[in-house]
């Protein structure tokens, strides 16, 4: 009987569409893609936890959530192109085995500054794994048909991460400590370095050339000063030290850029930024993101902190909009095969837009199905423009590079991660900063505390008398959710940006005509 490998070297050849052992292989390749999901919504929701039990400032708070897509930002291009040299399989394990130990760390961490640390851990393993699974996708299907089901599944992953993580997580806060999110890495992980050597076949570039420390030194000193200037300016505002940082890492990035383009074998190769395709859906991808994850920044403050559920009650309130997200990025596959990229991006994304002009009136009393209305419409939009999206760019990419482009894809996911909470969450905390007016008996530091953030505000709530208790409670939420209504209009003008750019670059491409 034909070995998995020889299956996938002989579809590689021929065009063969592959049977029941590819997908299994899937199956496995999707555990890894379901722990980063869960691992960001979870982290949403278990914030306002972390931030009673550590007391972290709102930069930490920032930190907190920043640290992990930080570094892997940094980090993904270098390990995509060292999984095509060394066998994208092998990164897989290592950041398998790597990223359940740091998660264990993280679980336990003693303070504000411990959690960070790990979280850039994770980080630094959570970038061997990604850009793998989506990469081993481009050469175990390369079947067109077979692989865009592949990749709406790897896409509908991240969805039901998304939707299963507040759920489990809800579950977890309820009876542990907030430090058991980061454990559940572990029971994930183990299946995959089991199965994962005995289902997965191994895969690299047949010529990947030399390892270049120059050019992985220059990726890092270009995507870490520029993502790191984007949330001073979100945490600090506007400064010497963004300015200075953002130039410094434009100029490594142009210095980048010439290095790829003189060298015979490049780390990256820049040729495939010419294709208005491919840099189109990276686009789309990085904006998309950003809507996201701003999107369920503020929201499960609000649920939590405002309406007053509890994180399970939060999560299951979140569902429905999850569902969709994997609803929409399934039943787009059939479409793209008949109509073009550039008209059923834009359709989806303005699905989003609908969602976020619906905020400002969804964060009242009363208005929480309302939100949750949002919500759904928005994980339409989201779902079905990164399925098509994430397709598109490994369809532009030559087999042989699929983890360089893969990674490539991944860097504007997590640079998208990090601009929805920094310039989003960023501009929500400036504005619940300027607009809260505390109560009279409020002062010195419980007003400091209160000033800071949502959070701090309900804790010292928590030692008040009733009356100035129920004053700043209601001063805090009025405050932040007016704040909620500025950064939804933004969130709004981010995704019908989204839409113009795959109207415009991905051209009449369907998703059939893109192949190499």
């Amino acid at each position: 009987m034909m070995t998995l490998t020889e299956e996938i070297s002989l579809a590689e050849a021929n065009g063969k569409r592959v049977g029941w052992r590819g997908w299994l292989a899937l199956v496995v390749l999707m555990l890894p893609v379901l722990l980063v999901s869960v691992d960001n919504t979870v982290l949403s929701f278990a914030l306002p936890d972390i931030a009673l039990s550590l007391n972290p400032s709102s930069a930490q708070q920032l930190w907190i959530i920043d640290a992990y897509p930080l570094v892997l930002a940094g980090l993904l291009v270098t390990m995509g192109t060292l999984g095509d040299r060394f066998g994208r399989r092998r990164m897989l394990l290592i950041g398998a085995t790597g990223f359940a130990a740091v998660s264990v760390l993280a679980a336990f961490a003693p303070s504000a500054a411990g959690l960070i640390a790990a979280r850039a851990g994770m980080g630094v393993f959570g970038a061997m794994l990604m850009p793998s699974t989506l990469s081993l996708l481009r050469s175990i299907f390369t079947d067109r048909d077979q692989r865009r089901m592949a990749i709406a599944v790897w896409a509908s992953m991240f969805s039901a991460g998304a939707a299963l993580g507040p759920i489990v997580g809800g579950i977890l806060l309820e009876h542990f400590a907030w430090g058991s999110v980061f454990l559940m890495s572990v029971p994930v992980l183990v299946p995959l370095l089991v199965f994962a050597p005995l289902l997965v076949p191994e895969s690299r570039d047949p010529r990947p050339g030399r390892i270049d420390p120059v050019s992985i030194a220059l990726s890092m000193l270009t995507m870490v000063p520029i993502v790191y200037a984007i949330k001073e300016v979100a945490v600090h505002g506007f400064g010497v030290l963004p300015v200075v940082l953002t130039v410094a890492g434009v100029a490594f990035g142009v210095l980048f850029v010439r290095r790829q383009l003189s060298v015979e074998q490049p780390m990256l190769d820049m040729r495939l930024f010419s294709r208005g395709t491919f840099s189109g859906a990276l686009l789309v991808n990085l904006l998309s993101v950003v809507s996201l994850v701003g999107f369920l920044y503020f929201v499960a403050q609000h649920l939590q902190l405002i309406v007053g559920l509890s994180p399970m009650e939060a999560g299951f309130a979140l569902v429905p909009g999850m569902a969709a997200m994997i609803v929409a990025g399934l039943l787009v596959v059939p479409i793209a095969r008949r109509v073009s990229a550039r008209v059923v991006v834009p359709v989806a994304l303005s699905f989003s837009v609908i969602a976020y002009l619906m905020v400002p009136g969804a964060v009242g009393d009363g208005a929480l199905p309302l939100l949750i209305a949002a919500f759904v419409l928005l994980g339409i939009g989201i779902g079905a423009a990164e399925t098509v999206s994430n397709e598109l760019i490994l369809a532009s990419a030559p087999p042989a590079k699929a983890g360089a482009a893969s990674a490539v894809s991944e860097t504007a996911y997590e640079l998208g991660a990090v601009l929805g909470t920094a310039v989003l969450g960023g501009i929500l905390t400036a504005a619940y900063r300027s607009g809260i007016v505390l109560p009279a008996g409020v002062e010195g530091a419980a007003a400091d505390a209160a000033r800071e953030t949502l959070a701090g505000a309900m804790t010292v709530a928590g030692s008040l008398d009733a009356a100035t208790a129920d004053a700043l409670r209601a001063a805090a939420a009025h405050a932040f959710d007016a704040g909620v209504g500025i950064t939804a209009v933004i969130g709004a003008v981010l995704v019908a940006i989204a839409a113009v750019i795959a109207a415009t670059t991905l051209k009449g491409s369907r998703s059939a005509d893109v192949e190499h």
